[in-house]
């Protein structure tokens, strides 16, 4: 399964993030299961677990170096807006289609 997190993860595109959610519901995983995958990322700056946030919007953990503020630069470099330590998902959120 952490292969497919991981290649769902590459297919975010700029400007997007997707939630813990979403990501779970397209694989059939509880969110909390793409959670702990995703803090065995071991390389985060090709595979882009910054682009996952929790389902109200707000930014959510980040385990590599430097923590949530690397994760806010991050998203803030690819284009997504973050104002008081939320996303706006209905302008930044990436859905998943069913295969």
């Amino acid at each position: 399964m952490e292969d497919k997190v991981c290649s769902l993860l590459k297919l975010i595109p700029k400007g997007k993030v997707t939630t813990y959610g979403e990501l779970a519901k397209s694989i059939g995983l509880h969110p909390r299961t793409v959670g702990m995958l995703m803090r065995k990322n071991s390389d985060p700056v090709n595979i882009p677990c910054y682009k996952v946030v929790r389902s109200d919007g707000s930014i959510g953990g980040y385990s590599a170096k430097g923590g949530t503020k690397t994760k806010i630069k991050l998203l803030k470099k690819d284009g997504v807006t973050v104002e008081n330590g939320k996303i706006n998902l209905r302008s930044h959120l990436h859905k998943f289609s069913k295969s």
